[in-house]
């Protein structure tokens, strides 16, 4: 224990040395400070629209950052990637039944972190019911994921191999042989 201390209090002196040293003072104030206010602490309002409106929220980058166009993107991409009324037709299709599914796994998930925040609220959270709130977030969240990235497997098909390079490069991404 006298050794753990020791450790401690020499971390703690070349913290403050360093900071001195580098004219910087000790500022405790937390990256999260205004968040407090939030309706719901782990999500911003910005999150619960994108939650809402069915929105990737980033879910999918897997794909997207590995060539698999986005529904939603192709779409806005219509006329220079070249997209044919059947294309049209199919990633229409398939944007809207993804966007239905995502809204309402999203709903799902702001109404899972306002009961878990709730909990928090209330001072009723227990690490049984913390677990069982963090596992059904958890599965709702993956669910959710799902939808976004089976849609992008899907977009492929659709496309010509020229059309998904096109898309790549028009969403400025690079491309092993740039």
């Amino acid at each position: 224990m006298k050794y753990l201390l020791l450790s401690f209090s020499i971390l703690l002196a070349a913290s403050n040395a360093q900071a001195a040293s580098s004219g910087h003072s000790h500022d405790h104030k937390s990256k999260y400070s205004g968040e407090e206010n939030r309706a719901i602490k782990s999500l911003s309002a910005k999150d619960i629209a994108e939650l809402k409106r069915g929105g990737g929220w980033g879910l999918a980058k897997a794909a997207e950052l590995n060539g698999v166009p986005g529904p939603a993107h192709l779409l806005e991409l219509t006329d220079q990637i070249r997209l044919n009324p059947v294309q049209v037709e199919k990633i229409t299709r398939l944007f809207l039944n993804m966007k239905h599914h995502a809204m309402e796994k999203g709903e799902r998930l702001i109404v899972l972190e306002q009961k878990l925040e709730n909990h928090f609220v209330a001072g009723t959270i227990n690490k049984e019911n913390l677990r069982t709130a963090l596992e059904e977030i958890g599965r709702t969240r993956s669910e959710l994921r799902y939808i976004h990235l089976a849609t992008h497997l899907e977009t492929p098909k659709i496309l010509s191999p020229h059309q998904i390079e096109k898309y790549n490069h028009l969403r400025g991404y690079k491309t092993q042989a740039d």
